[in-house]
């Protein structure tokens, strides 16, 4: 067999010939007849007997080419990437020139490559100090869910109806008289001024009281979900049950006491302070992170081959359908529910997965220019901590390569996120 390198006119893009020996051809087809005998059928022969040069007769020898051709070509092509060091993005175009049997096969592939990239000004980037402060309003605001938290209900006997109430109701609703599917229940709780229901409905029943009914007018939105009820005016039948009302506990340290570790109120405050902090620096780390990757990248213009894009889009598409699989949905229902064609759902995705390519392409290559690496130790570190982690043996892992890879490429980029933060200009 042998094989002919060549660049094409388009950048990134490597085009290899290949010719295979005739006999090699042939061994590929006997043995394409050999798996599938069993399923052809000629007059005069039992099923699975008959003979490889009556195959060739009754059907014609092409309907072992194709079979012969994908059992062949895998393994020639990959020995010639690993051999000549190429690493493709894409999938091969497939050409071929020849194919018969007692002849050479002779094909072509034209597969994308890996960008050779040189990155430049990626230190000293310019970016706008990123700050978050923990306010007061911040604190009280935590209490507050708190307190919302740890309330208790008080039923009322003694008053009507008022906003923030949480009353037991039935309803009834009917348009022009016609009751209309999941207009109605029984012993439904409702929150006033949650603005759960229609536009209008909570504020009616604001000043009726136990035991009391009422019809209530409201109109659907125009926009709403069902087309029969759309915009069509509607009564509603009510009667209130039961109203109650959260009471907040007041905030002391008695309160302090009883929903934390702490005696006093101060320094259930405190506590949340530090809380806040400890987020806000998380914050302020991703999102510096985010603002020196992104200049870089803006900072960095070259080539990326369309099959890496496409191969992060597919990517994409197969996290989306694994998480409405997860909720017992098909992407294909999903997509006639949008009313979108596979098309135009992966161009929605194409400058994410261009930027996402872009991004791991450039921090790649400044690892490389910097010589930026991960030691074993540090690897090693990181899956005895998965282990513990996910309950599993660190032995298990560790014999995992392709964890071991994931790991080692994932520490290796937050080492160069590291320095490209380190040597940025924040301002």
């Amino acid at each position: 067999m042998s094989m002919k390198l060549s660049k094409t006119d388009n950048k990134n893009e490597v085009k290899l010939e290949f010719n295979v020996e005739a006999e090699k051809f042939e061994a590929a087809i006997k043995t394409v007849y050999e798996k599938n005998k069993k399923y052809f059928n000629v007059p005069g022969f039992r099923k699975g007997k008959v003979p490889m040069n009556m195959v060739e007769k009754f059907y014609g020898i092409q309907v072992f080419y194709e079979d012969a051709f994908n059992a062949l070509i895998p393994e020639i092509y990959e020995k010639a990437l690993d051999d000549n060091k190429i690493e493709a993005v894409s999938r091969p175009q497939i050409d071929i020139a020849q194919m018969e049997k007692g002849k050479d096969l002779i094909f072509t592939a034209i597969v994308q490559t890996k960008p050779e990239i040189k990155p430049e000004k990626y230190k000293g980037i310019e970016i706008k100090k990123i700050e978050y402060n923990v306010s007061n309003d911040d604190i009280e605001h935590e209490l507050g869910h708190m307190q919302e938290k740890n309330a208790r209900l008080i039923t009322i006997e003694d008053r009507p109806v008022e906003n923030n109430d949480i009353v037991t109701i039935d309803f009834e609703g009917m348009i022009d008289g016609v009751p209309f599917d999941g207009g109605k229940a029984n012993g439904h709780e409702l929150t006033i001024g949650s603005h759960t229901f229609i536009e209008g409905f909570e504020e009616q029943v604001i000043g009726m009281k136990k035991e009391e009914e009422k019809e209530i007018n409201v109109t659907f939105p125009k926009e709403y979900f069902s087309k029969e009820l759309a915009g069509k005016p509607a009564v509603f039948k009510v009667k209130v049950h039961e109203i109650k009302k959260k009471e907040l506990p007041s905030l002391d340290d008695e309160f302090a006491k009883d929903v934390s570790e702490f005696d006093t109120l101060k320094e259930l405050k405190d506590s949340i302070k530090v809380k806040l902090e400890e987020e806000n620096n998380h914050k302020i780390k991703h999102e510096t992170e985010d603002a020196v990757i992104k200049a870089v990248a803006e900072a960095n213009d070259f080539e990326i081959p369309s099959g890496m894009i496409e191969n992060e889009i597919d990517n994409m598409v197969k996290d989306i359908e694994a998480r409405l699989s997860y909720q017992g949905m098909k992407l294909d229902n999903y997509l006639k529910m949008l009313g979108k064609t596979m098309e135009d759902f992966r161009k929605e995705y194409q400058d994410q997965a261009k930027e996402s390519v872009k991004t791991r392409l450039l921090l790649e290559a400044i690892g490389k220019e910097e010589k930026i690496e991960v030691t074993e130790q540090e690897v090693n570190d990181k899956l005895k901590e998965m282990a513990e982690k996910y309950n599993r043996k660190e032995e298990e892992i560790k014999e995992n390569e392709q964890i071991k890879k994931y790991i080692e490429e994932n520490l290796k980029t937050e080492k160069v996120i590291e320095f490209l933060v380190k040597n940025a200009k924040i301002k």
